[in-house]
């Protein structure tokens, strides 16, 4: 009798154990999946913002032909390029964000130059540049709301329980939204620079 009581509770030990292990690979495999989401996610916003950053040259040089007196927002716009490119050597989408905030307003003022400029705002190759900026741009909000989402999944995925009490264990870190900023954000939702002819 006794020995049929020390079987069943070794049994029901290693079935405790046995769920208990694939409790915690189905948490861990989620996590995984979850932080694949994101960097996939993440890896798409960057496709998106080589590209814009390789377009802006040549949008700058076009405008340039045309305004060239207009260098203070020329050279806004090539510093908010590197920094922009800059920020996304170090991979940190705080840090990206912000950057991205400040080169969308500098690219906001400098598309708002051509309404000054009839004959800049009748150029094909500005068309064509400022269309595929424009194409860009849609790319990368979708991107952005993409990863955001996947990193929200992610997030609320590692703090719920039980995987809370296993993520900091395996690694699994919070992870950064994909964040213009505040101030970037207020400064591409001002109102756009008035143009006046005498």
């Amino acid at each position: 009798f006794v020995r049929e009581r020390v079987s069943m509770t070794l049994i029901i030990v290693l079935i405790v154990i046995v769920v208990l292990a694939v409790l915690v690979i189905g948490i861990y495999n989620r996590l995984v999946a979850l932080r694949q989401n994101a960097n996939q996610a993440f890896a798409d916003i960057d496709v998106q913002l080589k590209q814009r950053h390789d377009l802006i040259p040549n949008l700058v040089e076009t405008v340039k032909g045309y305004a060239a007196h207009e260098k203070g927002t020329l050279e806004a716009v090539i510093q908010a390029r590197n920094a922009a490119v800059s920020a996304e050597r170090t991979g940190d989408p705080k840090a990206m964000g912000q950057a991205e905030g400040v080169l969308g307003a500098a690219l906001g003022r400098l598309i708002a130059l051509s309404e000054a400029y009839p004959d800049l705002k009748a150029n094909t190759n500005f068309q064509q540049l400022q269309a595929e900026l424009s194409d860009i741009e849609n790319k990368l909000a979708a991107a952005r709301r993409f990863f955001n989402n996947a990193v929200g999944e992610y997030n609320t995925a590692r703090e719920q329980f039980p995987a809370v009490m296993l993520a900091g264990m395996f690694g699994f870190g919070p992870r950064e939204f994909f964040d213009v900023g505040e101030d970037s954000r207020a400064s591409m939702d001002a109102a756009p620079p008035q143009v006046k002819f005498n």
